[in-house]
């Protein structure tokens, strides 16, 4: 697999994963599930006009936005990018 951009903004009590490609995102989903980072995350948006699709992740106690950063950051194919405010 080719390496693909997720971007990554910490909005309160979840964050956003904004990620390049729907199959990327997909693919992303189920490595994440794996982890037991969450089972669930909020349904995934396609962004019009665009090959980008974005969800949201709710922080738990056993996930904070840094340590999620650090999970993203951890898989090879990912390359991790602040999503400025």
């Amino acid at each position: 697999m080719n390496a693909f951009r997720v971007w990554i903004r910490p909005l309160g009590g979840n964050c956003r994963l904004r990620v390049d490609g729907i199959g990327n995102t997909q693919w992303l989903l189920d490595c994440l599930g794996r982890s037991f980072v969450f089972k669930t995350a909020a349904p995934v948006n396609e962004e019009y006009d665009s090959p980008y699709c974005s969800f949201h992740v709710a922080y738990n106690s056993q996930t904070s936005h840094r340590s999620l950063q650090r999970l993203l950051a951890g898989i090879p194919e990912v390359s991790v990018i602040a999503d400025p405010a």
